[in-house]
């Protein structure tokens, strides 16, 4: 009788051991996903300053933000190819900023432009070239985009409009300092530049 008591007092100490054990593992997994739960949430959320004042903003994947940033990138750099002024070194500067968002194929064009003497007739009219993007289209599935827009060329004694239309593609590259979007076009080309529409200037 006295070993029956003692056999069911070592059964129910190792039942509550059990149960003892279970419920730590089970809380220390609980612990351990809600703190990373806390962890992930607060390195999506990050502070900007705007001057003294921290605004709380939350980090978004590159996925979420794709069609916005592949529309930045290629009308930042048809504004750096296209904005001209009858200044050699701020052509040069604006050409370095837009070869680092292209290929080769906006270098070919580059190229090929300078060898028309196209850059040194901008210097010889003074003209200005400056551009307006009307819109763009970006499809997701296959990286591409067609670029609409028009470009103003002032010269001394006109104003030309033209309209401009290219299309290329776009692949993810590393970000860095002098490609912010950590995207690079591909396969750019021009398929319409045409004269919309020119004016005489009047003479004062």
């Amino acid at each position: 009788m006295v070993i029956k008591n003692l056999e069911n007092k070592i059964k129910l100490v190792l039942i509550l051991c059990s149960l003892f054990l279970v419920g730590c593992v089970v809380i220390s997994l609980g612990c351990i996903w809600t703190a990373r739960t806390m962890v992930d949430d607060a390195q999506k959320k990050i502070y900007v300053l705007d001057g003294n004042v921290p605004i709380l903003v939350n980090r978004s994947t590159m996925e979420e933000t794709l069609d916005v940033e592949a529309k930045s990138h290629v009308e930042m750099f048809h504004h750096y190819f296209f904005t001209l002024a009858p200044d050699d070194k701020y052509i040069k500067y604006t050409m370095e900023k837009a070869m680092y968002l292209i290929d080769e194929s906006g270098l070919a064009q580059y190229n090929a432009l300078k060898e028309k003497g196209f850059y040194g007739n901008i210097m010889g009219t003074s003209a200005v070239f400056s551009i307006f993007c009307d819109s763009i289209k970006f499809n997701k599935e296959n990286m591409s985009f067609i670029y609409y827009g028009r470009q103003r060329i002032e010269r001394r004694t006109s104003v030309l409009m033209r309209e401009l239309v290219t299309e290329g593609f776009v692949k993810r590259v590393p970000r860095t300092e002098n490609n912010p979007h950590g995207l690079l076009i591909v396969n750019w080309r021009t398929i319409l530049n045409k004269d919309i529409d020119q004016k005489t200037k009047s003479n004062y």
